[in-house]
């Protein structure tokens, strides 16, 4: 496709030849001719000058020469998305219709258009909206709810009673509503299982990665809001309430009763305890352990997390004690031969 082409569908400012054939998209260290790139990251920037690719999608204000074609856009990361999507070839959609092995309760509900691949199990009492696809070798549990024109790709599992909205995107082999972690000690030290009866709700536009766990609640519901994005390999207990268009990054894990607001991001690998509450806007970053509340809108990072301030100043000093117990041992030296002249 004609670079001017693109800019013609997508928009943006054309320096330099239009006439270039782009094939595919590309990051700039690994671009080639009939590529096109992109900078959203300043810390890539010197890279630009290097790229091979044929053209780079760079923000509105560059102001660095570069040996190929550039194109200027107000959001250099949803252009350079739009522009993937050009040369993305989906695999095909899967037939609507009821793959000949699987097996589908006589009282199921399908919409018009839905699919259920291959080996897959639906189990009584599930409702499934119009356009839905259940990949090959699915589960649904007792009456689940799935909306329209939601996608399950192959090996996930739903369990019992679930609710799950339009539109909603689940990974392979992801878990929803497995069972919450919930024991009762008893007095010579042995634990009992809690029966755990509540449910999991995930609400419209949700995207969930691969090899999630999200455990049904004690009672109540798990609940998952709107257009939240859930990476891989990310665990959300027992009666966790997310809310709207939150991000959880993977191998993060959230504890049993804690609520996340809307607008959060969860860097990868945080922890957080349970009972919490992350207000909206907070940001907690990578490998951080939070063991109390988080206030709207605040960054914290670090195990105990802490405002990320603090935790880079605590950092920087740190890294500073190997000087600070040399000047120490130097003072002490200077004392000890003062001390020595002493009279007596």
């Amino acid at each position: 496709m004609k670079l001017s082409k693109i800019v013609e569908k997508l928009g943006g400012v054309l320096e330099g030849d239009g006439d270039i054939d782009i094939a595919a998209v590309a990051g700039l260290g690994e671009a080639g001719k009939g590529d096109i790139s992109f900078l959203a990251n300043p810390k890539y920037a010197a890279q630009v000058a290097t790229t091979k690719a044929s053209a780079v999608i760079v923000p509105n204000d560059w102001d660095r020469p570069a040996k190929c074609a550039l194109v200027r856009v107000e959001n250099s990361d949803q252009f350079f998305a739009q522009a993937a999507e050009l040369f993305f070839e989906a695999p095909p959609r899967p037939a609507a219709g009821v793959h000949p092995s699987a097996v589908v309760d006589a009282s199921v509900q399908l919409g018009d258009g839905v699919s259920i691949g291959a080996n897959s199990t639906v189990e009584a009492g599930v409702v499934i909206g119009a356009n839905t696809v259940v990949s090959a070798n699915c589960h649904i549990g007792y009456k689940t709810v799935i909306g329209e024109n939601s996608f399950l790709y192959p090996l996930v599992s739903i369990r019992e009673f679930t609710e799950i909205g339009n539109r909603v995107i689940i990974h392979n082999g992801t878990v929803v509503g497995s069972d919450g972690f919930g024991y009762a000690v008893q007095a010579d030290g042995s634990r009992t299982k809690i029966p755990q009866i509540g449910k999991v709700v995930i609400e419209d536009d949700v995207e969930i990665g691969a090899n999630v766990a999200i455990d049904r609640a004690r009672f109540g519901k798990t609940r998952i809001g709107k257009g939240t994005k859930i990476d891989n390999l990310v665990q959300i207990a027992h009666n966790v309430v997310i809310g709207e268009h939150s991000v959880m990054c993977g191998q993060s894990g959230i504890s049993g009763s804690t609520t996340i607001g809307s607008r959060v991001i969860l860097a990868g690998q945080a922890g957080l305890a349970g009972h919490l509450h992350v207000g909206d806007g907070a940001i907690v970053g990578a490998q951080a352990g939070v063991m109390k509340d988080v206030a709207e809108k605040d960054f914290v990072i670090g195990s105990p997390a802490m405002p990320h301030l603090q935790f880079k100043k605590m950092v920087a000093n740190t890294i500073l004690l190997p000087k600070l117990k040399d000047k120490i041992k130097q003072l002490e030296d200077k004392l000890e031969m003062l001390e020595s002249k002493l009279p007596g």
